[in-house]
């Protein structure tokens, strides 16, 4: 096993890395390391897990392709939504 999984996935031809709970010095490490690969534009790097709104700056500049922020949706309220439906025929609002 390697230093870094996700150059195990790289190896295995891997399309979508997650790097999930990394530093962001992690991160860069592995930016880097798809650079150097020849297929490295078919090589998607998206970080999640541990990403907060204060941080998002300092990973974007990583590199990486795709941020996932969970702290956008932890603290959202819920909404309880019922879907009633019928057969009858129901007039379209214009």
């Amino acid at each position: 096993m390697t230093e870094f999984p996700s150059q195990e996935a790289l190896d295995a031809g891997a399309r979508w890395i997650m790097l999930d709970n990394m530093p962001v010095a992690d991160i860069e490490m592995v930016v880097k390391i798809r650079a150097e690969r020849a297929d490295a534009s078919l090589i998607l790097l998206e970080a999640s897990g541990t990403v907060r709104l204060d941080s998002v700056r300092a990973i974007a500049e990583t590199g990486v392709d795709l941020i996932s922020v969970g702290a956008l949706t932890h603290g959202a309220p819920a909404l309880d939504l019922t879907m009633l439906l019928t057969t009858d025929p129901v007039p379209c609002p214009r």
